[in-house]
């Protein structure tokens, strides 16, 4: 097999949270050689987050969060407030092809590593700034995090039960959003590298990214000025379509009973008549209630009942695949054990790597979820320890002696 796509390109990364190290992770699992600068006087976030191993947090190098969105990369630690490290983080943009932030408008140049500044160090330096709102508009400098921008991108809008207020996403789906984005950013501008010697400057705004996910309801008001309706589970035009409850786990979880869920959705009456045989009762095809797509929005609710009645005396897996093999389709509403240990198809397509950790051993990882047929592109190692890499990086790339490091320790310069 060739190499990986991009192998020789190396990253410079002074992403941190989540937006950014997504970005930098999908650069990792093709190949690059993504370089985390980070520092023990104020180390990211995630790595003080949870889950941690056996639910006991300590240190920062226990956090599964950070563990799972930084594969595949080295760690150095710079204090920015010595001189010296701003040395260090300039040699190493000099050996890099890309910088990465997700800092506010303004905060690289302030620390003297703005596009300008890199272009002296690299004229063919590629900056991307995953910024939350771009760097120009009157929202630039407005502080962003994911469970501000989701609402603010029109998402929250949109997802809530009828009658309910707008309700968040679940999560703060910006961010990994955001990050695709710009990984994808990132590969156009190497590409217009490649065939002209130039880099330049990706300034990507995070609000953006998650508005271009809805447009069918910023459509609804720029075609019909409508605001579109909050309707829970339900689709506009389908019917069935929905989340049905089914039997619970049959094994307990720490005690407890989970529940068990299965999403059904007919797009149009051969889905529904399907489904009407699967659960024995294709006399309601033909109902006049139900028979065609308008009668089944206008008894939706009757509709989701009998469903429900149906489901509810059974597993979730069954009714999933029953429903498969009928041609409709299904899924079960899928917990994390059933994700991790159970499903069939993620454990044949290998998705799942294990890789040791220096401080927390060998734990399951979500791993590349596309694969290639001619390029390598996997997870490379677990992620790394704050400050792992500084010898590695400082004397192997950078051309610092044992001397050279040991003064920069003692002034503070890697802390």
């Amino acid at each position: 097999m060739a190499k990986a796509p991009l192998d020789g390109v190396r990253i410079a990364d002074f992403t941190w949270v989540w937006a950014g190290p997504y970005c930098t992770l999908q650069l990792a699992h093709l190949g690059a050689d993504v370089i985390r600068i980070e520092t023990a006087n104020r180390p990211c976030i995630t790595r003080v987050l949870p889950p941690w191993p056996e639910g006991k947090p300590g240190g920062l190098n226990r956090s599964g969060y950070f563990n799972q969105y930084n594969q595949g990369k080295r760690s150095i630690t710079l204090n920015f407030k010595n001189k010296e490290a701003h040395e260090v983080a300039r040699r190493l943009v000099a050996h890099s092809d890309i910088v990465t932030n997700n800092f506010a408008h303004g905060v690289m140049e302030r620390m003297g590593f703005g596009y300008e500044a890199l272009k002296r160090i690299k004229p063919d330096i590629i900056m991307i700034s995953l910024s939350g709102y771009g760097d120009t508009g009157p929202y630039r400098d407005y502080v962003a995090y994911g469970p501000a921008q989701v609402p603010l991108s029109g998402l929250s809008a949109l997802t809530g039960y009828k009658g309910w207020p707008p309700m968040h996403s679940g999560f703060s789906y910006a961010d990994p959003n955001a990050g695709v984005h710009g990984a994808f950013a990132v590969l156009a501008a190497l590409y217009h590298r490649a065939k002209t010697g130039q880099g330049q400057y990706i300034d990507m705004s995070q609000w953006e990214c998650a508005m271009a996910l809805l447009p069918e309801g910023i459509l609804e008001y720029t075609f019909n000025a409508l605001e579109p309706e909050r309707i829970g589970n339900s689709d506009p035009q389908m019917a069935p379509h929905g989340i049905y409850k089914c039997l619970d786990r049959p094994e307990r979880i720490t005690g407890n009973l989970i529940d068990q869920f299965v999403a059904i959705a007919c797009a149009d009456d051969i889905d529904w008549g399907r489904l009407a045989r699967a659960m024995g009762v294709l006399e309601l095809a033909g109902d006049p209630k139900f028979a065609t797509l308008a009668a089944r929005k206008k008894n939706e609710d009757e509709l989701d009942a009998i469903i429900t009645h149906w489901t509810s005396s059974r597993y979730a897996r069954e009714i999933a695949e029953m429903l498969q093999q009928a041609g409709i389709a299904a899924a079960v509403v899928a917990d994390n054990k059933y994700l991790s240990e159970e499903d069939e198809h993620l454990k044949a397509r290998d998705y799942f790597v294990y890789r040791d950790h220096p401080e927390v051993g060998t734990r399951q990882h979500a791993g590349v979820p596309w694969k290639m047929s001619r390029t390598e592109t996997n997870v490379r190692s677990a992620a790394p320890t704050i400050g792992q890499h500084n010898d590695e990086v400082l004397t192997g790339l950078l051309g610092y002696s044992k001397e050279d490091i040991a003064k920069l320790r003692a002034s503070g310069a890697l802390d």
